[in-house]
């Protein structure tokens, strides 16, 4: 059933990847609002691929969520030059399209 949300779903995946690889190398000192964005979007994205596979009638719902935990997230990586923060606003910002692309697509009686 969740085959219809497939794209989004590898786009969530690898958004959690990102953000924990992102996470793992970042410091703390300098950098613990980066490390807290990741650590929300890698949770929000789990959730929303659960409910994807689940054909939950909340994941179009959900996925706007996650879409605005990714910006965030995105926003924040943007302004740190390293390598895994430029891969995870990369990963995070192609999530929030596919999330926003899923939610309106979807509909439910």
């Amino acid at each position: 059933m969740h085959e219809k949300y497939q794209t989004c779903i590898d786009a969530c995946e690898a958004t959690i990847i990102a953000c924990e690889q992102c996470a793992s190398e970042a410091d703390p000192k300098t950098m613990a609002r980066c490390i807290d964005l990741d650590r929300q979007c890698a949770l929000v994205s789990r959730t929303a691929v659960a409910l994807m596979t689940a054909n939950s009638e909340f994941a179009a719902s959900f996925c706007n969520l996650c879409s605005d935990v990714c910006r965030a997230c995105a926003d924040e990586c943007s302004n740190h030059e390293t390598e895994p923060c430029r891969k995870c606003a990369e990963a995070c910002e192609h999530c929030a399209e596919e999330c926003e692309n899923m939610a309106s697509a979807v509909s439910y009686p």
